[in-house]
């Protein structure tokens, strides 16, 4: 069962981390390469659970070919 107190990180939080530039990591999300949650006031958010998984390589982040 999740926690509902889980921590969540603004795309720059995650930026820092993977150290990419805080739109690369919304680009991610809206590629869908990473899940977001949006805050009423329409800001993303990323599960730290999530994150941390993706850095220690549980879950990679797809490649998508432009078109």
């Amino acid at each position: 069962m999740e926690s509902t107190s889980e921590r969540l990180l603004t795309p720059g939080e995650v930026a820092a981390l993977f150290r990419v530039d805080p739109k690369t990591v919304t680009r991610w999300a809206a590629a869908g390469r990473i899940s977001s949650i949006r805050t009423p006031g329409g800001h993303r958010r990323f599960r730290e659970s999530e994150v941390h998984a993706l850095l220690r390589g549980d879950e990679p982040i797809a490649e998508h070919s432009a078109r």
